[in-house]
Formats: C-alpha cells, structure tokens, sequence
C-alpha cells in the first residue's frame, strides 16, 4: 500500500520537472547583436518570461500548500490517490499553456485556455482536500484547519471571472492571474498552524 510519503515524493517529482519544461523554453535570445548579447534582444522574451515568473510562482504555492497539507494525512487510499493525480494531470499542462500564453501575449484564446488550466487544477486541489477529508473524517485535523475555504472560493470564483474576461481584455484577465497567486503566496496559514500544533503534541 503506497503511504502518503511516497505519493509526496512522486507529486515533488512531477512538480520539479514541469518547472524544468518550462525554463526550457526560455531560449538564448538573438537581436542585432550576432551574439544575442545587447538588450535588445532580449525584448522578444519579456511576454514569455513574465508567463514563466508567474507560471512558477503558480506551481510553487501549489507545492507549498500540497506539503503542508500532507503533513496532516496519516494515511491514503485509492481516491486519495486518483485525486492527486488528477491534480498533476492539470497542472502538467502549465508549461503548455504558459508558453502559448507567453508567446501570444495579446491573444485572447491563450489567455483563456492558461486561466482554464488555473480553475480546473484548483477544482481538482478541491477534490483532492475532500478526498482526504472522507478518508480521515469530519473531526480531522485538515477538516478543521479548511474551515469554510474562503480563499480557495475566492480563487474559483476569479478564475471563473478571467476566461471571459480575456476576451474582452487580456491585461484584465493577467491583473486576476497576479491578484490570485497574490491571495496564495504565502503557505496557508490556517494548514501551517495546524500542522506546527501536530508537530509538538
């Protein structure tokens, strides 16, 4: 039976190599300079690389919160499992979306298609926090740190808001993608507590 050390390990896995793809697909820039070395040239790579700084900020919240909330699973199931995987299986597709984004900074399907990817990787976080619930039980120690999840509401809710809205302005969407990642930076706080109150009983 696979414990919840090792699904960590393999979620860090997959997390570690889909931020590898992406910094693949920063390329050395060439402009004027036949050496690609004046600033210049690196002017192309802003829209791409602002998507990769975001991108990875995205990925890393998702790692932070993924490990603090592991520390309260005592052990897993099947569902537990098929719901990390579902979860993996949307954020697998972040490089792809983030360097569609990135290298059509103004279109408004790509922007649509990155904010899609963010919604249903956060429905699918959702899932994987209730699977964990039923399997541990109402009176669980994550039952009672997730209260009534006000910020992960918030974050769907904005998600939901940012796929039209890149239709009609794609700098309207991004602003939602910053504030998002913005609400999320830090660990949740509410999941750190309890698990430092874990750690010393």
């Amino acid at each position: 039976m696979m414990t919840r050390h090792r699904l960590e390990a393999f979620s860090d896995g997959v997390i570690a190599i889909l931020i590898t793809i992406m910094v693949l697909e920063l390329h050395v820039p060439h402009g004027a300079d036949p050496h690609g070395t004046d600033l210049a040239a690196l002017r192309p790579l802003l829209p791409l690389f602002l998507t990769y700084i975001l991108s990875f900020v995205f990925l890393a919240i998702y790692w932070n919160n993924h490990h603090h909330m592991f520390h309260l699973v005592h052990r897993v199931n099947g569902k537990i499992l098929w719901a990390n995987m579902h979860l993996l299986f949307w954020l697998s597709l972040v490089p792809f979306v983030t360097g569609w984004m990135g290298e059509n900074s103004n279109a408004p399907v790509p922007t649509a298609a990155y904010g899609l990817v963010l919604l249903m990787a956060a429905i699918a976080y959702t899932i994987l926090v209730y699977a964990i619930i039923a399997e541990q039980g109402e009176q669980s120690e994550l039952r009672a740190a997730i209260g009534n999840d006000v910020k992960g509401k918030v974050s769907m809710a904005l998600y939901v808001a940012a796929v039209p809205l890149a239709f009609v302005h794609q700098l309207l969407a991004d602003a939602i993608f910053v504030i998002v990642a913005l609400i999320w930076l830090a660990p949740d706080r509410r999941i750190e507590a309890r698990v430092i109150q874990s750690q010393k009983a």
